[in-house]
């Protein structure tokens, strides 16, 4: 957090600038660095926007509330507005996303990730932007709230659907279901051909926010930018309670991959994207969150963890905190498919909100086993 006279030198050459303005009509009221309520933003995609946050768990029930699992039952029916409000149709973005999760770390919690989103959709329009579901981009967002607000820290997640994850995840598991086949092999083909672009255009997405502040009157100093990577979903194969053979991983559990792709997923390429985003994190003078290891043992099929059924019911300290697939939509969204739930988001809310109160240097944030979302803590990254 900037220092206390940093910010009131700042307010003091607003002052006088008005002041030699005096004579021009007055502007609108506006906030400025170090003053207006302060804010905390969140920008990306899915894994910050709050997409799967319907969900406590996993339940095979797939009536009523599942067994408490589902936070849009209204008891006669279901409402994902309940969790996703107006943007249920859209961006998902839940009530407790990441930066709603964080607690009281600023007056204002802002929340301009969208599902689905990519680097093109954080870019300013004038730079090549584009808008999506409905919306302008996002760092167009940001512009209005750095105006009315006091922007102490911004938490980007972003290049994942640039470099295709959520297409991943879906020839992985129909090369289980269907193929009877590894994914590994020409996947890992796929994002090398594909992730120098892709951090390219991370770089340009940090870029973005930074000129974004700028031009609302702020210096480097008056915030910080959080780049964050990617927790993985998917357990290794050696701490998965479920079989390879037979169809206890797609029907039950809900994770259908071979172990070969799930300790490559595991082990190599959320590590290689985790990797390669705190090199731009670094070049871009942006901190570093890495959230690689965040859900471990809390993962889909993980050993450590349980479903939720009518005798165990839903527990941070003991449910899944990531969606399982859903291939028949018999619940919820496929799309909520492999992301963090209710319980993993309240998790990485707390993670932000560790890193909030750390200025500077790189981390990780990891869960304590055992204990429920409260329990993350940091090590340094």
């Amino acid at each position: 957090m900037p220092s206390t006279p940093h910010r009131a030198l700042r307010a003091l050459l607003a002052l006088c600038t008005a002041a030699g303005l005096a004579t021009a009509a007055a502007p609108a009221a506006q906030a400025s660095p170090g003053s207006g309520p302060t804010a905390v933003v969140a920008m990306g995609d899915s894994y910050i926007s709050g997409e799967a946050g319907r969900w406590f768990g996993n339940s095979l029930t797939n009536t009523g509330g599942r067994d408490g699992t589902d936070r849009a039952w209204t008891g006669s029916g279901h409402d994902p507005s309940r969790v996703y409000g107006s943007t249920a149709g859209g961006c998902h973005r839940s009530d407790v996303s990441e930066v709603r999760s964080a607690g009281p770390v600023a007056s204002s919690l802002i929340n301009l990730a969208c599902s689905g989103a990519t680097t093109e959709n954080v870019f300013r329009a004038a730079q090549g932007g584009r808008a999506y579901k409905g919306e302008a981009p996002q760092a167009d967002q940001l512009a209005a709230v750095a105006a009315s607000h006091d922007v102490e820290l911004i938490a980007l997640s972003i290049g994942g659907n640039d470099l295709g994850f959520a297409d991943i995840i879906t020839t992985c598991a129909t090369d289980y279901i269907v193929w009877y086949s590894y994914c590994h092999d020409d996947q890992q083909a796929e994002v090398d051909a594909r992730i120098d672009a892709v951090m390219a255009s991370v770089g340009k997405a940090v870029d973005e926010v930074r000129a974004v502040m700028t031009g609302a009157g702020y210096t480097a100093s008056d915030y910080r930018i959080v780049l964050q990577s990617y927790p993985s979903p998917l357990p290794r194969a050696a701490e998965n309670r479920y079989a390879e053979s037979g169809w206890a991983r797609t029907n039950t559990g809900g994770c259908p991959f071979w172990n070969k792709d799930s300790d490559w997923a595991r082990d190599s390429l959320v590590p290689q994207l985790s990797g390669r985003l705190r090199q731009v994190a670094v070049a871009k003078g942006a901190q570093f969150l890495d959230l690689q290891g965040a859900l471990q043992g809390r993962e889909v099929c993980a050993k450590a963890s349980r479903q939720v059924t009518a005798s165990l019911p839903p527990s941070g300290a003991s449910s899944e905190w990531a969606r399982w697939i859903d291939s028949q939509s018999t619940q919820g969204l496929v799309q909520e498919s492999m992301h963090p739930n209710a319980y993993g988001q309240q998790a990485l809310g707390r993670c932000l909100a560790l890193i909030h109160a750390v200025p500077s240097g790189h981390r990780a944030c990891r869960n304590t086993a055992g204990a429920g979302p409260s329990g993350m803590y940091l090590t340094t990254g």
